[in-house]
């Protein structure tokens, strides 16, 4: 215990300290971005000096020194519009072929006025023109920087967990495997214990259909030992008639269920050939039985239905019990899930492997109302 006590505190210790490191790189991220804003604006205010230095000579090619116009002319990355105080507009560093939709403009200058504050050139105390600059490319990559590690962040964290998960799973798949393994062997020495018994019975001149109905309950642990063997192995199938293999199933657990429940087989006489894991299947239809007659409390009627399509089989299993509420039709089929006072949530959870892991199948809830019923079906491929 204070082993998985530990295992756990180190988990968390690894998730605070990942969460402690993305917060600082964001932040830091963030410090950059600011930075880098505040370097564009010394650029746009030096940018307006320069101009403000051309516009006192009137006339680019005075003699004035390089600098300014140098200053002008190496700045090809901010997008700038100026608006001058005659109401014309320049513009630096934007489309020329966009530039002419007047509308276009206006959203630019709207959309520059929330990343930056309007800078203006002023002359001889009046503003010559007012400059609208935006964010350059590369800040505007630098803005979504975080928002990309933070993907990497969750991607890296999913990876973990269906890591930590599929783990997870694999153990308790082992120590079922385990478990059920260990089951089959118990069962196993009483089992041939019984059978010999049977045998002795027999000598015995006892009634012979007390000595069948005993053999037919110790055929019963057979294959009850022989489905616990198969967990955690993968099944063989064979091809085999699913009428006579669900009749078979059917009329053992009629004839030990109470006579409160009314039992209904509905089922063509040809044969349907699928493959197969009998004694699995077997499992599966008992445990769809037994969850109906819980659900009835004992009391009510238990219909199964086989219908063959073109391609596939259904067999469907109703019950006239309390019903399941909708968002519950697939939760119903996941470990543990249980609305019973007793019992692990096993019961469906096993059988929805047994039908799409080891026979390609689908088992699904196509119905159900409450105090109504509920209609399970199984659907295989036909051979």
């Amino acid at each position: 215990m204070n082993l998985t006590n530990h295992q756990n505190t180190f988990r968390w210790i690894i998730v605070g300290a990942s969460f402690i490191i993305v917060m600082f790189i964001l932040w830091k991220t963030y410090e950059f971005f600011q930075l880098f804003k505040y370097e564009e604006r010394v650029k746009i205010e030096i940018w307006a000096k320069a101009q403000s230095d051309i516009i006192k000579t009137g006339d680019l090619n005075s003699d004035m020194g390089d600098l300014p116009l140098k200053v002008i002319t190496s700045n090809k990355t901010t997008p700038m519009i100026m608006v001058n105080r005659d109401g014309s507009i320049d513009h630096n560093n934007i489309d020329p072929v966009k530039a002419k939709d007047s509308l276009y403009i206006k959203k630019l200058i709207t959309k520059f006025s929330t990343e930056n504050d309007p800078k203006e050139v002023i002359f001889d105390g009046k503003v010559y023109n007012t400059i609208y600059y935006g964010n350059s490319p590369l800040l505007n990559k630098l803005k979504y920087y975080p928002l990309a590690l933070i993907l990497i962040v969750v991607l890296f964290g999913a990876v973990i967990f269906f890591f930590y998960s599929s783990n997870k799973n694999a153990t308790q798949n082992k120590l079922w495997s385990g478990m059920a393994k260990e089951t089959a062997h118990q069962i196993g020495t009483p089992l041939s214990s019984l059978i010999g018994w049977t045998e002795i019975l027999k000598s015995e001149q006892v009634n012979p259909e007390y000595i069948q109905e005993i053999e037919k309950d110790v055929d019963r642990l057979k294959t009850i030992t022989e489905r616990f063997s198969k967990i955690g192995s993968l099944p063989t199938l064979e091809t085999a008639n699913i009428v006579e293999e669900t009749v078979s199933s059917y009329d053992y657990l009629k004839s030990r269920a109470s006579n409160l429940i009314e039992f209904n087989l509905v089922a063509p006489d040809n044969y349907i050939p699928v493959e197969l894991n009998k004694q699995l299947y077997s499992w599966t239809i008992e445990n769809l039985v037994k969850n109906g007659i819980d659900a009835m409390k004992g009391r009510g009627k238990l219909t199964i239905e086989i219908s063959q399509l073109e391609d596939n089989v259904n067999i469907n299993v109703s019950d006239t019990g309390k019903g399941v509420p909708k968002k519950h039709f697939t939760k119903i089929f996941e470990p543990g899930f249980t609305t019973k006072k007793r019992g692990w949530g096993l019961g469906l959870s096993l059988t929805k492997r047994i039908i799409e892991d080891f026979h390609n199948g689908k088992i699904k809830v196509i119905r159900s109302e409450k105090d109504k019923g509920t209609t399970i079906q199984i659907n295989l491929k036909r051979c």
